[in-house]
């Protein structure tokens, strides 16, 4: 039970899914009972009116049906309810309702029932207005200093105040310079009415003044404003507070200054009846709703400010006197006296939940139990200390950190692709432009040691490649059992893969005596793709544009022999050429030099040229590890293609730019559609019929450049799609080139794939540009510098699109130069220090290329 909490005294739900806000609260006398004690009226968005009289409960019993004393559903949703001497000629309470088009008054009663039906209440309507204009709220009092009854002034939505003295309509007068209508608020010492306009500023209008005004049906009428006889509306005072406001609240109690006061977004203000600030309190949280009430203190006033941390805090003036927590956020506070208890604090939240509490905390009578003392015995925590030492000894001496039970895997996963193509493809809706689309059978095992609960299974493949069945959801899996699935993978993209690769992940529970429900664990297996899925053979072209050589340390090997699926046998040992084309994308071919031991590799595009040199080094390397040879290495001696690279850079980069244009120009459209529409829809809605003007056409025009603008962001996007792989296939390329130049080991390739390939998928927000760019200019920064005062140089900490490319390039470049000169990838500490021994040294014309080049 804690202190700083409300406690519960008397606390209902109202209704389902209905809506609520501040206005819809009151604390009144509403009956003319005559004991004092107040009744809570609640209404409704939804028209339900609702007043009940709450008495207290014991914890965890529902609350009694005698408490509500009436409930009825009224035609329209209720804006605000007020109680009031609204009706001539007697000065008992009745309730205002405040619809959107209409003002109730209502007389409530209640009559005695008979033996144990309890008491029956109804309501009574005493008159209505039917409001020529929208109502956004109202306040009542004895406007003009009238004696023994209540004025009501109600705002409307455009900044008109209509004033009703109770069943007749005195006038209307427009705010001047009104754009939204603000909290509004009634002072009986200065007789002034009080808002807050939308320029932020609480203004003050004399009733006196309101009354004396042009006639609000003239204010658009210049020429008979000109002639009218009544006075300009001109406001008492005014005072800008910076913030709009969410209440407004006079307070005048016996012992404190008559005040208004006002709940701004982030600030809370006290002024004087002549617009002076008193004080005001910064808030450090954002308020929902407040009430100042009297103070034991004289010359001071209480209020009660809510928040939507959902926590009540009690400021006198400017000092926060307590802090409590309740359950909900309300949108209405108010303070009430029931039966013997005073000062009770009524919430509404904005879903219905009504809730009376009190601060502070009930007596608790429960002691705690003495504790046992007892003597420590030295002895033997020095025992127990040296045993678990030892046992975090020897945990830290094992090098393997999983327990013994993972060292073999509860569950396995396994995955078999079939070494030949489906007979019968089973390619489903590819958008591949070739005749016959292949289909490969990869057939997946699971195999458990132990019962494993909701395993599923998800098949993962790089697009533009897809699977039939991407998921599978099996049932439990007992000890020592299985489950294959089999599906097929092809291609279904007009472009070709940059990974030939998928990925097999298994999701379980594993139940323990400690967690019946088990402890989540995945396991998980790669699978490689044929080549021939992607490519059928084809004759082998002489020109290219695009050539690469490889370089190995033995002799040629016949094609027949490593690329057997693809070398026609009635060619013999003779073939030195081979022809791989592409389904989606160009014809590649393979060289075997005869004198030399040297392979070549030439296309016409040159990402095409990626997956055949993957697989002929692949191949090659496995040929000669089962004739046990160990000596076997590929080199590449060329020039790295980075010009042939950058187009491809700039041909993506280049789409990027057309898509944010798309988005700026369907935004823009997008805007003038809403523009029109809004527009015809007040057309329409006019009780006088008045001319299309060509709206109808300029929104159909509007409709078709909307159509057309999203099917070409769509195209576009699907051509960034196609970019973004030709750019990692030629990405993967430049990186195999570079380790086979530079003999990279495991580690350093590692950091080259991590700096050139970070994205999965590429997206407007993340684009693979700025993260390469940061990616290398951090090396360049750190284990490739040539100087103190490059590593000195501080990095961008937000990665942004580029405005073009230029700066990637440079730094790509600048890259591949360094590693020429002897730079060596590492992300240790010390590897600034270590390069700086390792590079030659700088020539003044390096040193003034790192001097310009800003990283």
């Amino acid at each position: 039970m804690s202190l700083f909490k409300a406690r519960d005294w008397w606390s209902t739900i109202l209704g389902e899914k209905e809506e609520f806000d501040q206005g819809c609260l009151c604390v009144a006398d509403v009956d003319n009972s005559g004991s004092g004690q107040d009744k809570v009226i609640v209404g409704s968005y939804k028209g339900y009116l609702r007043i009940f009289n709450p008495h207290p409960v014991k914890p965890g019993d529902e609350v009694q049906p005698e408490d509500l004393l009436l409930e009825v559903q009224l035609r329209e949703p209720i804006l605000q309810v007020e109680v009031g001497k609204f009706v001539s000629g007697t000065e008992g309470l009745h309730l205002a309702v405040l619809h959107c088009r209409k003002l109730c008054v209502y007389a409530v009663s209640g009559t005695q029932g008979n033996v144990e039906h309890g008491n029956q209440y109804q309501i009574k309507l005493m008159y209505e207005h039917n409001l020529q204009r929208t109502a956004c709220n109202m306040t009542y009092g004895p406007f003009g200093g009238v004696k023994g009854r209540d004025l009501i002034c109600i705002q409307s939505m455009d900044g008109m105040l209509m004033l009703f003295e109770q069943e007749s309509y005195a006038f209307g007068r427009f705010l001047p310079g009104f754009l939204l209508p603000g909290p509004l608020a009634y002072s009986s010492r200065t007789d002034s009415f009080i808002t807050v306009s939308s320029c932020q500023q609480v203004e003050s209008y004399k009733y006196q003044v309101l009354a004396c005004a042009t006639d609000a049906d003239e204010r658009h009428d210049t020429e008979q404003r000109k002639l009218s006889s009544g006075k300009r509306l001109v406001v008492d005072w005014v005072l800008n507070i910076g913030e709009q406001a969410l209440d407004i609240c006079v307070a005048s109690f016996n012992q404190g200054v008559s005040s208004v006061f006002v709940l701004g977004e982030r600030n809370f203000f006290c002024l004087k009846d002549n617009g002076q600030i008193r004080f005001m309190k910064k808030l450090d949280y954002s308020p929902s709703c407040f009430i100042p009430y009297c103070s034991v203190r004289e010359g001071t006033i209480n209020t009660l400010i809510a928040n939507h941390n959902k926590i009540l805090n009690v400021y006198q003036d400017v000092t926060l006197k307590w802090a409590t927590q309740i359950p909900c956020i309300p949108v209405s506070v108010k303070v009430a006296n029931f039966q013997d208890l005073k000062g009770v604090i009524v919430t509404l939240s904005d879903d219905g939940h009504l809730q009376c509490s009190y601060l502070g905390t009930d007596p608790s009578l429960f002691q705690a139990p003495k504790v046992d003392s007892r003597e420590i015995n030295y002895e033997e925590m020095n025992a127990e200390m040296k045993e678990l030492q030892k046992i975090i000894r020897e945990a830290t001496k094992t090098q393997d950190i999983l327990p013994e039970s993972e060292k073999q895997r509860d569950v396995t996963v396994t995955a078999e692709v079939s070494p030949d193509l489906d007979e019968e493809s089973q390619a489903i809706d590819s958008e591949v432009k070739a005749g016959a689309v292949p289909s490969v059978t990869v057939k997946i095992t699971i195999r458990s040691r132990v019962t494993a609960q909701k395993p599923s299974l998800a098949v993962c493949v790089q697009a533009p490649l897809a699977v039939t069945c991407d998921q599978f959801v099996f049932n439990d899996l007992e000890p020592d059992s299985s489950e294959t699935v089999v599906l097929s993978v092809f291609l279904k993209e007009n472009c070709s893969p940059p990974e030939l690769e998928g990925t097999c992940i298994v999701s379980y529970n594993i139940p323990t005596e400690l967690n019946p429900e088990g402890i989540p664990r995945v396991s998980q297996c790669n699978f490689s793709l044929p080549l021939k899925l992607v490519c059928i053979p084809a004759q082998p072209s002489k020109a290219a544009s695009h050539k690469i050589t490889i370089d190995t340390n033995k002799p040629p090997i016949s094609f027949i022999t490593i690329f057997p699926d693809f070398v026609d046998p009635s060619e013999g040992d003779q073939a030195n050429a081979l022809g791989f084309q592409f389904l989606a994308g160009s014809k590649t071919t393979l060289l075997a030099s005869k004198t030399s031991q040297r392979y070549r590799i030439q296309s016409d595009q040159l990402e095409d040229l990626w997956l055949v040199t993957k697989e002929l080094i692949h191949r090659l390397k496995e040929h000669f590890r089962k004739q046990n040879c160990k000596d076997f290495a590929c080199t590449f001696s060329g020039s790295i293609p980075l010009q042939e690279y950058f187009e491809l850079i700039d041909r993506h980069f280049e789409l990027r730019l057309n898509a944010e244009k798309y988005q700026e120009m369907l935004s823009e459209r997008a805007v003038q559609f809403r523009a029109i529409e809004r527009r015809l829809l007040t057309r329409f809605k006019d009780k006088t019929p008045a001319p299309l003007q060509h709206l109808d056409t300029l929104l159909e025009g509007t409709f078709r450049e909307v159509i057309a603008l999203a099917d070409a962001a769509e195209e576009n996007q699907a051509n960034i799609f196609q970019a973004f792989a030709k750019l990692k296939s030629a990405t993967h390329l430049l990186i195999m080139l570079i380790s086979l130049w530079q003999k990279l080991n495991t580690d350093q390739i590692a950091i080259l794939e991590a700096t050139f390939l970070p994205l999965a998928e590429d997206t407007q927000e993340l684009g693979w540009e700025e993260t390469v760019d940061a990616a290398v200019s951090y090396l360049l920064r750190t284990c490739l510098s040539k100087s103190s005062k490059e590593q000195a140089l501080t990095l961008s900490s937000q990665l942004s699109m580029p405005k073009d490319t230029s700066r990637l390039k440079k730094n790509i470049t600048l890259f591949c130069d360094r590693l020429a000169k002897g730079g060596r990838l590492s992300l240790s500490t010390d590897s600034a220090t270590q390069q700086a021994a390792v590079m030659p040294g700088l020539s003044e014309d390096a040193a003034e290329e790192t001097k310009s080049h800003e990283l």
